[in-house]
């Protein structure tokens, strides 16, 4: 099966461009060369195979473009042949299985050189397959913001290594803040569904300003009970076990709140 890409087609015409005009120039003038110099300049040339190809000598030794080589090629760019072993698969599943298989060689070469699954320093079995699970799990983010993001890995790292932390101190404290983002930055997070950092991270303020209302011990007025009539005094130890039971009070409520009783369909089960 014959595929197309127009994109390869472009980069294979730049490319057969920019060799062409390298043989023209090396080239240029070599007819008024003696033979001698021509067949060592013919020599140069055959040692660069980009070149060699695009490359034709006359029967009289001239070195000229091959116009037909070119021809042929610019009937080839974009092209490609993809062989199977099933004919009964439709194109588009061939053309679908080429293109997975070039995406897992990519994810081969991402764990190797981006992720950095090799070198491992482990020497125990569990924690080696532990390191390849991670390297896996890194290796599938990537590919989920690549996806959401609709560029590459490299871009989003790029542009989101460029936001920054600064920290600064005046007389008043220390802050952190955020550089502003770009419009780039806030269209990737918009992508990634991950909310912009906030402007300000961190105050500290400095030692000398704290108030010393931070220090205030809060009191509350002792209650009275009210078994109490105004103007009666009340034994200190009366009042205080008067308190305790108010608190125990207190805490029986908060655990029947908290707690359902044993019999209930909470502990059942």
């Amino acid at each position: 099966m014959i595929c197309y890409n127009p994109d390869d087609a472009e980069r294979d015409a730049a490319v057969r461009a920019r060799l062409l005009t390298q043989v023209e120039q090396l080239i240029k003038d070599s007819g008024k060369l003696s033979a001698t110099t021509r067949a060592e300049l013919r020599g140069v040339i055959s040692t660069r195979p980009g070149l060699n190809r695009y490359l034709r000598v006359t029967p009289g030794g001239l070195l000229r473009v091959d116009a037909a080589r070119i021809k042929a090629e610019e009937n080839l760019d974009g092209k490609y042949l993809l062989r199977t072993s099933d004919p009964k698969l439709p194109a588009e599943d061939i053309a679908l299985g080429y293109k997975q298989l070039a995406e897992a060689e990519r994810g081969w070469r991402d764990l190797k050189q981006v992720i950095d699954l090799r070198p491992v320093y482990h020497r125990k079995e569990e924690r080696i397959r532990a390191h390849v699970i991670l390297c896996w799990l890194a290796l599938l983010l990537v590919r989920i913001a690549e996806t959401a993001a609709g560029t590459t890995w490299n871009n989003i790292a790029g542009e989101l290594d460029l936001l920054t932390l600064g920290t600064f101190t005046d007389p008043a404290g220390t802050f952190r803040q955020t550089a502003e983002l770009t419009p780039a930055q806030r269209d990737l997070l918009a992508k990634l569904s991950i909310p912009p950092p906030k402007k300000i991270i961190q105050t500290t303020p400095a030692p000398g300003l704290l108030t010393s209302s931070a220090h205030h011990l809060v009191t509350r007025p002792v209650t009275t009970p009210a078994s109490v009539r105004t103007g009666q005094t009340m034994d200190p130890s009366t009042m205080r076990d008067s308190h305790l039971r108010n608190a125990g009070d207190r805490t029986r409520a908060f655990i029947r709140r908290r707690c359902p009783p044993l019999g209930s369909p909470a502990f059942s089960g």
